[in-house]
């Protein structure tokens, strides 16, 4: 043997034929650019193994071809060049390639009334095909917001009428009175339930997509919802929060027909699954909600 050439192991034939369908690493630390800003990302990238009597892929091929994430933003143009080269370099071998990245977008925000901001996590998933059907991209974003029960609203509400029935009961209604009254413990002594909610959002982009909507997507949904997580904030921002849980009141049913309505008027968006999770504070399991149109699983 040539004292310059290396064997190639994964060239070689197996003794025991079999395609597999993916071949590949996972969980690889990859600089990205997403939302005009640099992020630590992973990614899991692999390949169809279709000629059952090749011993294994070229894995290497396939990490050198991520190097095309380190100076370019992600849009759907660099990931079909990604998995086109995954492909070239496996002639023969592989018909189908797969890659997906993970991480977490940071983006300032703005209170709802003081001029103060501050900064919210988004975390992140973008799934590529490139197939014998075509390309395909899949979006996924998830997005924290409250959720105010309307039931718990609706009892408190008629607590709150009791304890006022029986306080004026035997007087008259005096302005001053009922101003005082309104705002102690003893009138509002009840007050309905709220928690913290998240909502997941997967869309599969339109073939002409020539960008990731991501901003749109959170932007769209969080104003959908009316309730978005805050940052930093002043007691104006608080109250500001606390009308605005007040004016959306929803059960996860109610966020999922939002986010639906949402998503349905996005454009570019081929189809989508929704799932809303309320991480409820009454019972200690969480009331969940999904949907979808012209969605099928990857």
């Amino acid at each position: 043997m040539n004292a310059l050439t290396l064997p190639d192991i994964a060239a070689q034939a197996t003794h025991h034929a079999q395609a597999l369908t993916w071949v590949g690493m996972a969980d690889i630390a990859l600089p990205l650019h997403l939302a005009e800003q640099r992020i630590a990302g992973r990614a899991d990238a692999g390949v169809s193994l279709d000629d059952g009597e090749a011993r294994g892929i070229h894995m290497s091929r396939l990490y050198l071809a991520l190097h095309a994430f380190e100076q370019q933003p992600v849009t759907p143009a660099l990931l079909q060049q990604v998995l086109g080269h995954f492909l070239d370099s496996h002639l023969q071998l592989s018909n189908s390639a797969y890659l997906t990245l993970r991480g977490e977008v940071l983006l300032n925000r703005p209170a709802l009334v003081s001029p103060l901001s501050g900064w919210k996590s988004y975390p992140l998933e973008i799934r590529a095909r490139q197939d014998t059907r075509g390309f395909h991209v899949e979006l996924q974003v998830s997005v924290g917001y409250s959720s105010t029960c309307p039931c718990s609203a609706a009892l408190a509400r008629r607590l709150i009428q009791q304890r006022f029935s029986a306080d004026f009961a035997d007087q008259p209604l005096d302005h001053a009175d009922v101003l005082a009254w309104l705002g102690s413990t003893q009138g509002i002594l009840a007050t309905p339930h709220s928690q913290r909610s998240t909502a997941t959002l997967q869309v599969r982009l339109d073939a002409s997509a020539a960008e990731l909507p991501l901003l749109t997507l959170i932007d769209d949904a969080e104003r959908a919802l009316g309730t978005a997580l805050q940052t930093a904030v002043k007691r104006a921002d608080e109250q500001a929060f606390a009308l605005a849980n007040g004016q959306n009141l929803m059960f996860c049913e109610d966020a999922a027909r939002r986010l639906h309505r949402c998503l349905a008027a996005l454009p570019l968006v081929a189809g989508f699954h929704l799932r809303v999770v309320h991480a409820e504070s009454l019972h200690a399991h969480d009331a969940v909600a999904e949907s979808q149109q012209h969605w099928q699983p990857s």
